[in-house]
């Protein structure tokens, strides 16, 4: 730690809102990760403008992370900052059918507060457990739904802390990819969704029986960040990877569920080098086998 930057940091955004050295395994659903130098929370636009340019000013390396639901962090952690803002950019604006919503909101939180409203259309989203700006970066979807289907335009930050607004067009919104994927220097601040109205309690018996499905089929009980690869076009992965008799597979403390096939969880202290020991045999067999190529869903972060 340089004792000028931490001094910096403090003052931009005062001692209790930056850690050092802080293990990431904290901070991810994977409970998997070593030592971020500095880990921050920003709680407005302007406190994040000022870390980022510090980060410029002594170039530092930074990456901004929601609450690490889909996230592998090395388990020699990450050399700059981790900008968090999931606990903090949470405020929502619900006008008509319009909802706009600072990026570090929960997607569950924000489909409940749709519901409450007799909103439909993000019904989908109510059991992703990534913030709203995650979400519209990877275009998070589940169920038969995804952020492109209701989502109207974002505000984001470039490095220099100018803001810009984009159209859900301009993002060229793929299957788990935008192009916000490909110019990771823009930062998303805030999102616009455009929904429908809809009957309350048809909303609410959707929402809860998309619940019931995933304690059903997804192995919440164990720590994880979900579904560990796309599915290639025209298959799924839970299917080739049972067909390629993986299923229970495991490599030190990270295990191929037994529950979901498609999920990779920790089981026993995994390290982030068991996981990806296990991700390149799931990847290497299906390859053999089916003359297929899995790609990972899951971010990683740090050396690997």
């Amino acid at each position: 730690m340089e004792e000028t930057i931490y001094k910096r940091f403090c003052e931009i955004l005062g001692r209790s809102y930056v850690l050092v050295d802080e293990l990431m395994k904290k901070h991810t659903s994977f409970r998997i990760g070593g030592p971020a130098d500095y880990f921050i929370y920003p709680d407005s636009k302007q406190q994040l403008c000022q870390a980022l340019a510090l980060c410029q000013e002594k170039s530092l390396s930074w990456f901004i992370m929601g609450n690490g639901s889909n996230l592998l962090v090395s388990d020699h952690g990450y050399r700059g900052v981790i900008i968090q803002i999931f606990k903090n950019f949470q405020k929502v604006m619900i006008d008509g059918k319009r909802i706009t919503a600072e990026a570090g909101i929960l997607l569950s939180h924000l489909a409940s507060m749709a519901c409450e409203n007799c909103l439909t259309g993000l019904e989908f989203s109510s059991g992703i457990p990534g913030t709203l700006g995650g979400a519209v970066v990877m275009n998070a979807g589940a169920y038969g739904g995804e952020m492109k289907d209701v989502l109207s335009g974002v505000t984001v930050l470039d490095q220099e802390g100018v803001a810009h607004h984009l159209s859900a067009e301009e993002l060229e919104m793929g299957y788990r990819t935008s192009n916000l994927l490909k110019q990771r220097d823009w930062i998303v601040v805030e999102a616009e969704l455009l929904l429908d109205y809809g009957e309350q309690e048809k909303i609410r018996r959707r929402m809860g029986k998309l619940k019931e499905t995933r304690c059903a089929k997804q192995p919440l009980e164990f720590p994880s960040a979900g579904s560990i690869f796309k599915h290639p076009k025209g298959h799924f992965v839970g299917k080739l990877i049972m067909e390629a008799g993986l299923q229970g597979v495991r490599v030190g403390g990270a295990m191929v569920s037994e529950k979901h096939f498609g999920f990779v969880i920790n089981v026993s202290d995994a390290t982030a080098y068991d996981v990806m020991k296990l991700i390149k045999l799931i990847q290497e067999t299906v390859w053999v086998k089916f003359r297929l190529r899995l790609e990972p869903e899951v971010e990683f972060l740090g050396e690997f």
